[in-house]
């Protein structure tokens, strides 16, 4: 039986490397994207260690056509696709007043274009598959909003809307679409934007890619569309 694949964006480090080693562990063939060689060289070797296949693409998702040219290559190595999973993301921590329109279409570009446009171009892919899935990684923020953070609190809230729009579009093609809004996860990003956070009340990125796994795994009738996942020392329902 051919394997399933499994395409993650920034999965160099972080919750995108911890979904890509888990995804692997379940026995898929996986493409790898990120802005370090580097860092996907490592990994792609700790992916293939399991015995899986890897294709490991270096690429800047500001780039407007990139998302096609992914997917092709995409297409020419694997020939089919299983799960997209847009991980990507840039932060940025200043208030309104202080942000510029170049800062604000670079998080723009990367946060809420480049997961649009992966989405559109991997849908025919995804129609072939038996078990298509696309997995949306946003944010607290994504419904939430959080001083100096507004430029990426909407990038997040871009990506969350098309993510519920998206998933009505493509459900008669039984591709299943889910968003995953972490709190606080302990990557280098919330260490940036939240330096106050002691490191060890946050999520860790492990436990985001055992989420993936129950997506991924999960048989029945039900599904779900949106996860909230919040650090326990946060408050509850709020």
């Amino acid at each position: 039986m051919n394997k399933k694949t499994a395409l993650i964006t920034g999965a160099s480090k972080g919750i995108g490397k911890a979904i890509a080693l888990k995804l692997a562990s379940l026995n898929y063939n996986l493409v790898i994207i990120g802005r370090s060689s580097e860092l996907l060289d490592i990994l792609k070797s700790e992916v293939e260690s399991q015995q899986v296949k890897c294709l490991k693409l270096v690429v800047d998702l500001e780039i407007k056509d990139i998302p096609e040219k992914i997917m092709g290559k995409v297409f020419n190595h694997f020939g089919h696709l299983d799960v997209l999973v847009n991980n990507a993301g840039l932060s940025y921590s200043g208030s309104i007043i202080d942000t510029h329109v170049d800062v604000w279409d670079r998080i723009m570009n990367v946060n809420a274009r480049a997961p649009f446009f992966l989405c559109k171009a991997a849908i025919p892919v995804l129609k072939k598959s038996s078990n298509p899935v696309i997995i949306n990684i946003g944010s607290v923020v994504d419904f939430k909003g959080y001083k100096n953070q507004a430029a990426y609190t909407a990038s997040k809230h871009a990506l969350s809307g098309f993510t519920k729009v998206l998933a009505k579009e493509v459900q008669n093609d039984g591709i299943k679409v889910h968003l995953i809004s972490p709190g606080g996860v302990n990557t280098e990003m919330v260490r940036e934007m939240r330096p106050d956070i002691d490191t060890e009340q946050l999520i860790q990125p492990e436990e985001i890619a055992d989420i993936i796994e129950f997506i991924v795994t999960r048989k029945g009738k039900g599904t779900i569309d949106h996860l909230y996942i919040r650090r326990q020392s946060g408050r509850a329902f709020d």
